[in-house]
């Protein structure tokens, strides 16, 4: 298998924790630092970011940046990446070249035929920065006399798309890998309603990009598939879109691992972070409904960004709302909560005075399911559909419902706690997904130790089923993956109902022996196991590239 020399790894999310692929790629820059050194670099834009990770040190390759300033008018910024491994990192400030951004549309136009004239919102930036981020490589390697090395230019999502065309035109000596982790139109087409799966063999690409408004990035997206080196994608449900909607086969499936090194240490340290993280949200609910939450109601969350049919929040509801209707009164309370970054207005006052100040609160708060108040709360569509299946978070019902709006990054003003410190706490996590290419919130919540639920419809939910025998719906496993199609909504939901009933009528001893079954799946999924699906990918690339500049020699 063929090594690269140089791995160059451009992602708008590369120090922008703004989705998914900001997971997938710090998570695996230990790996790759480990066997490549600073033979890696992540280049992402030079744009203010909260919880900016980032560490810049102007001693770092100073002489080469000065060079791209004035060779190629490139302001960049040099450090580390402050995730594990550290890697190398630049910062490109794109801003500068959209200037030229019309000759760069017209020249992308008559080389590979994308139609940037439909487009709007974020494509000018991810496009600009894309091949700025692909000039930089460029630079790099030239500057550093690399045009005999085997370079690896990896490119993510559509949004840096164009960089790897750019990169095809201006330096062929270049092995691009274009990967997208979720098709543009097979998400636009699952968000907007529309039956993804069942209709699958009739969508024609192009023409729902234009039914559907996305024309340009349908276009960028469908060539970098066909002209990078090597195309990937992150699971078999995603490659089956990218067969119908892209018409190309991807060269090679990549799926997401995990670095174990998020989670708390074995023991002691694992369980004072648990037990933190439980009593912080038992305080905070009790202060929202108005009374003690008992310390062993079951804890249940789900989370990810915001797509409300996309991730199934629609369909989490349900399943809470089966759960509070229960004929059989149950086993017991239940607090579940949507941890779902929305537009967050503030932490509510009310509520932040009350646990500042450890107010004896007795009876409920004002809308009491909801911990920051938000911009036009009045047409949420979770809190709409929280009202709508008539939940009231009273003391006398069993099963409350709270929505966490926010991004958990230990400054939110309500939790002050993260994400991971406050997903150890829960009993167990539901992702009930109707569009998930992978599902990296299921595969954290097994690497913690909490039993989680998905569904066959994501990546991870299929990679489960390939490597747990009994993965269906039985949840003592760690994991239930769920059958979901575009016409068992309602069945989906029973089953999701039925898993949790199962979990809370398990004992301690029982639950401990899931977690421990949950570390033991989290392990199989390691970015140690995994990065050879990426390797496999980069060796694609540059036999290829072997291969088409060896044709152009002859030629």
């Amino acid at each position: 298998m063929t090594r690269p020399d140089f791995i160059f790894e451009s992602s708008w999310e590369v120090c922008n924790k703004v989705g998914g692929i900001h997971t997938v790629l710090s998570t695996m820059a230990r790996t790759l630092q480990q066997q490549f050194g600073d033979r890696l670099i992540f280049i992402g834009p030079d744009i203010e970011t909260p919880g900016d990770d980032f560490r810049e040190d102007r001693a770092l390759m100073a002489d080469w940046r000065e060079a791209a300033a004035r060779d190629e008018g490139l302001r960049l910024r040099i450090g580390r990446w402050a995730v594990g491994g550290e890697p190398l990192a630049v910062r490109v400030d794109f801003r500068p070249f959209f200037d030229g951004r019309d000759a760069l549309y017209y020249a992308m136009w008559e080389d590979f035929g994308i139609d940037s004239s439909h487009a709007y919102g974020d494509y000018d930036e991810a496009c600009i920065f894309a091949c700025a981020a692909a000039r930089t490589v460029r630079h790099f390697c030239l500057y550093h006399h690399m045009e005999d090395k085997r370079i690896v230019a990896h490119f993510h999502e559509w949004t840096t798309g164009m960089g790897a065309l750019y990169l095809r035109r201006h330096f062929p000596a270049a092995a691009t890998v274009f990967t997208t982790h979720a098709t543009c139109i097979g998400r636009s087409i699952a968000g907007n309603g529309k039956p993804l799966y069942s209709c699958m063999d009739g969508y024609n690409g192009d023409q729902m990009a234009f039914e559907l408004n996305m024309a340009a990035k349908h276009s960028l997206e469908k060539q970098a598939a066909h002209r990078a080196d090597c195309f990937t994608t992150v699971s078999e449900t995603t490659a089956a879109e990218c067969r119908q909607l892209l018409e190309k086969e991807p060269d090679a499936v990549t799926p997401n691992g995990f670095e174990p090194d998020l989670v708390p240490p074995a023991g002691e340290p694992y369980a004072a972070v648990r037990r933190e993280a439980r009593r912080t949200l038992l305080r905070v609910a009790g202060k929202l409904l108005g009374h003690a939450v008992r310390p062993d109601a079951f804890l249940v969350s789900t989370g990810g960004r915001y797509e409300y049919r996309n991730k199934g929040i629609d369909m989490f509801i349900d399943v809470m709302n089966l759960l509070r209707c229960a004929a059989d009164g149950g086993e017991g309370e239940v607090v579940a909560f949507i941890m779902v970054p929305a537009w967050v207005f503030a932490p509510r006052a009310d509520l932040k005075e009350a646990l500042d100040r450890d107010i004896e609160i007795t009876e409920p708060m004002q809308t009491p399911f909801i911990t920051h108040w938000l911009h036009g709360m009045e047409d949420d569509r979770v809190m709409n559909f929280i009202y709508h299946a008539g939940f009231t978070n009273a003391a006398s019902e069993r099963v409350k419902i709270i929505f966490v709006p926010c991004y958990a990054d230990g400054k939110d003003g309500i939790f002050d706690m993260t994400y991971y410190d406050l997903l150890t706490g829960m009993d167990c996590t539901v992702f009930p997904s109707y569009y998930e290419p992978w599902g990296y919130t299921p595969m954290e919540s097994v690497a913690f130790g909490i039993p989680t639920v998905t569904t066959d419809l994501a990546g991870f939910g299929m990679w489960a089923k390939s490597v747990v025998a009994t993965a269906g719906r039985d949840i003592g496993e760690g994991v239930a993956v769920i059958h979901r199609t575009d016409d068992n909504y309602a069945a989906a939901a029973r089953d999701i109902a039925a898993c949790l009933h199962a979990l809370m009528r398990m004992d301690g001893a029982e639950r401990d022996a899931v977690a421990r079954r949950c570390f033991a799946l989290a392990a199989r999924a390691d970015w140690a196991h995994f990065i050879a699906f990426y390797h496999r990918a980069f060796d694609i690339a540059l036999r290829k590239t072997r291969e088409r500049t060896s044709e152009k020699q002859r030629g």
